[in-house]
């Protein structure tokens, strides 16, 4: 069985990814600090979500933290930044 290496919570300033894009809220900045599946079952699962910090013209300049489900949280965004555990687990999936 893998291991979801991307398990543990991280701070804001240390996220595993962030995607970045115009999305459903406008100019969109999405920090994923914690997964709670591996790819492989995320994909599998539609209502697999990420613990998220998400900052948009609706939060002027603050980020909300929160659970939210995969496809909703980087629809319309680009994976700008990704960590070395980041890249181990998610290189070659498409998220």
């Amino acid at each position: 069985m893998a291991k979801n290496i991307c398990g543990k919570a991280r701070k804001l300033e240390q996220p595993y990814a962030v995607y970045k894009g115009y999305g459903p809220f406008g100019n969109t900045e999405v920090r994923v600090l914690k997964t709670y599946q591996t790819p492989e079952n995320e994909r599998k699962n539609s209502y697999a979500r990420w613990f998220v910090a998400v900052s948009s013209d609706f939060t002027y300049g603050s980020f909300d933290m929160g659970d939210s489900y995969i496809k909703e949280a980087i629809m319309g965004l680009t994976l700008v930044e990704a960590s070395d555990e980041w890249k181990q687990q998610y290189e070659g999936v498409a998220a």
